[in-house]
């Protein structure tokens, strides 16, 4: 297991840390990768984190970290309309991803789920089924819904391009693919989309923690655990740990990543209010 601390201002009155923790768990290969940037564009604090879980391979979830968050900062109008700059560069890079891999006979595939941070605006985008969850006041809010195509939004939309969706030890578009939407996954590109779902939300005192994790998590540790889980250790990196022991702990038979976000924020002291 890896672990990093990263502290940063955050706003005006807040900063946060984060840390990860990244297991290979019972599987064979580790096709789970991720990333963490913090830098400074135009005066402007940028934070992102990725949880990227490969299937078939490793190679798209380690392209993405390699050029996702470095394209998403190229594109020119990321801090005016970043929304707009997640959505076409993440699936820009799918297409490049591709290219990239046109001579090869493999077909990896991976999930994204990111977290980006412009200064108290945060956007998560999703594609897949790994998930970003924050603790906000206490409860466990999910910042993104797993692509699945069982989805009913989801499954009308691949019936509509011509696919299928089929039950073969659980629901898989053309009886593959248990995932809606991914990077890579050539052979079922018609269908298996990289378009991002994007929430966003102003960061505020009420936001303590946001933990990004691949299914390997997800899967044996529901929300609420994971934000309680969470929230009994103080340092991030700890959090993370202690979270990717749990789903192995619950049976987990995947790769398990995991990133924890805390914010601090810096509240006025009611007891000795600032008198000017």
């Amino acid at each position: 297991m890896m672990m990093v601390d990263m502290s940063v201002e955050v706003g005006k009155d807040g900063k946060l840390s984060c840390g990860y923790s990244s297991f290979r768990g019972k599987r064979a290969t580790m096709e789970d990768f991720y990333d963490i940037k913090n830098t400074k564009i135009d005066g402007q604090t940028v934070c992102m984190f990725g949880i990227f879980d490969g299937h078939g391979g490793s190679r798209a979830a380690e392209y993405l970290k390699q050029h996702l968050f470095d394209n998403l900062m190229k594109h020119p109008q990321f801090l005016e309309n970043t929304k707009l700059a997640i959505s076409e560069t993440y699936q820009q890079t799918d297409v490049d991803f591709l290219d990239s891999e046109k001579d090869s006979y493999r077909d990896d595939g991976s999930t994204a789920s990111t977290a980006v941070l412009v200064g108290s605006h945060l956007y998560v985008a999703n594609v897949g089924d790994s998930r970003t969850v924050i603790s906000k006041a206490g409860n466990a809010i999910p910042l993104s819904e797993d692509h699945k195509p069982n989805r009913s939004d989801e499954r009308k939309r691949i019936e509509n391009a011509g696919g299928v969706v089929m039950w073969a030890g659980t629901w898989r578009v053309g009886g593959v693919l248990a995932m809606s939407r991914a990077f890579g996954n050539r052979m079922l590109k018609q269908f298996v989309v990289a378009e991002p779902e994007i929430q966003d939300q102003k960061i505020d005192e009420e936001f303590e923690l946001l933990v990004l994790a691949s299914d390997g998590l997800w899967d044996v540790v529901p929300n609420e655990d994971a934000v309680s889980l969470a929230r009994t250790e103080e340092e991030p990196e700890a959090a993370a740990r202690k979270l990717t022991e749990a789903a192995f702990t619950r049976g987990s038979a995947d790769n398990i990543t995991c990133i924890v976000v805390r914010f601090q924020h810096d509240k006025a002291d009611p007891a000795n209010p600032q008198h000017n």
